[in-house]
């Protein structure tokens, strides 16, 4: 296949790469993937340089002016410096001319110091770190080998993010520890200037072979009065503090857009995930034999894009139960996550996402807030745009609308106009 036709066949893909496998400096308890509890050991499993430029070449050549890519662990860092360095490298030597690279990387921050942080700018990575609140609910968790708590490092490492001006997010898994306290959680964020936040629910599952559910540690109802607590700071009487992605992707719907986050948009994410060795994956929730793609070491891009398993994965969100296609906020999220979906053996049928329940009752308990919200910003955008490029001439009613939703301006903005 030749770069025109791949490119036209495969897409706008993403690339994860699990740089070094399972091995990380911390021993989380509730982490599902790593098993070496803290202890690496003296060789770390990082990325052959050899499939690691095959690989990048290959992405490159499909990439049609964006290529994205996403560094994850067990501990990313621990591959080292030089090998990020060799990453910018070959990024840079294979890519097409005009191409935008980007790069971005989830830590548990340990280890940031001044050197990997002025990488980190000149290089315009964005960084993920992982904190699950203040010190006493992050440290009873977030533990090394020794069952010493982490944060004073976490919080060390963000320092000299911040120092060389890093743009970075907050990524907080929600678990036993902090679900009740969502309100404590947000005075912490936004009294440490923490302006992106994301909170993912606790799974305490490893992998995920085809038609088994994960396992949970917290209740749907749980979950649910976690997000309507963090909603009612998030609001904040109409004018919104700190970004919470998950519900600036709900403001997003209410904007008529589409939202980012996989698990609310209507088909999962087109990212091809990649362990150290090569094997490949459609998804990080789906590293296992029976979702296996192939490796990137001996198999083309080509071929690991087009597997017929991950056109079985791609098939499994819009394959919804009767519940969600009749439900009144199908829209809002497309029916949540496979991954938290228990399938039939074929895959031909599931339940309802195991959080279902979460997400009915937070777009219940602010769908009149983020409506009024959704309005007030369409038409501040509508507004903003009709000067910059309409001249101040309204759209005729069948034109795109001036807010920028891609909808007829009769079926947006203009919707109650005559």
């Amino acid at each position: 296949m030749n770069q025109s036709c791949a490119a036209a066949a495969y897409g706008d893909v993403g690339v994860m790469w699990k740089t070094v496998s399972e091995d990380c400096n911390l021993a989380c308890d509730y982490c599902y993937y790593s098993t070496c509890a803290g202890k690496p050991g003296p060789k770390i499993n990082r990325i052959d340089f050899s499939v690691l430029e095959k690989f990048i070449q290959e992405y490159m050549s499909i990439s049609k002016g964006r290529a994205s890519f996403t560094w994850q662990g067990g501990e990313p860092l621990l591959a080292g410096l030089s090998f990020f360095e060799e990453v910018v490298e070959l990024q840079v030597k294979h890519a097409p001319p005009r191409t935008s690279i980007s790069n971005s990387l989830q830590t548990n921050g340990t280890m940031i110091n001044e050197k990997w942080a002025a990488f980190f700018k000149t290089y315009q990575f964005l960084i993920g770190v992982s904190l699950d609140g203040p010190q006493p609910i992050h440290d009873a968790r977030r533990v090394d080998s020794r069952g010493a708590g982490s944060f004073d490092r976490v919080m060390k490492g963000i320092g000299v993010l911040r120092k060389h001006d890093v743009d970075f997010n907050i990524l907080t898994v929600v678990h036993q520890g902090n679900v009740g306290k969502a309100q404590e959680l947000m005075r912490f964020y936004e009294e440490q200037g923490f302006a992106y936040i994301q909170f993912i629910p606790c799974m305490s599952f490893r992998s995920q072979q085809i038609g088994m559910p994960g396992v949970y540690e917290i209740t749907p109802e749980e979950y649910g009065n976690f997000l309507c607590e963090a909603f009612d700071y998030w609001y904040n009487e109409g004018k919104p503090r700190t970004s919470i992605r998950f519900f600036d992707n709900m403001l997003s719907s209410y904007l008529y857009r589409d939202p980012e986050l996989c698990i609310l948009s209507a088909g999962c994410s087109t990212m091809l995930v990649l362990e150290q060795n090569g094997d490949a994956y459609p998804c990080d929730f789906y590293i296992h034999e029976d979702w296996k793609l192939g490796n990137a070491a001996t198999h083309s891009i080509q071929e690991l894009l087009s597997h017929p398993l991950r056109d079985k994965f791609l098939d499994m969100k819009p394959t919804l139960p009767e519940m969600c296609r009749t439900c009144e906020y199908q829209r809002l999220c497309h029916g949540g996550c496979p991954r938290n979906r228990k399938w039939t053996e074929d895959l031909s049928a599931s339940e309802v996402d195991y959080f279902c329940a979460s997400y009915k009752q937070i777009y219940g308990y602010a769908e009149e807030r983020m409506k009024k919200l959704g309005a007030e910003l369409r038409q501040q955008l509508f507004e903003r745009n009709l000067k910059l490029y309409f001249k101040g001439k309204l759209p005729g009613r069948n034109d795109p609308c001036a807010c920028g939703s891609a909808r007829k301006y009769k079926h947006c903005c203009g919707e109650n106009t005559i």
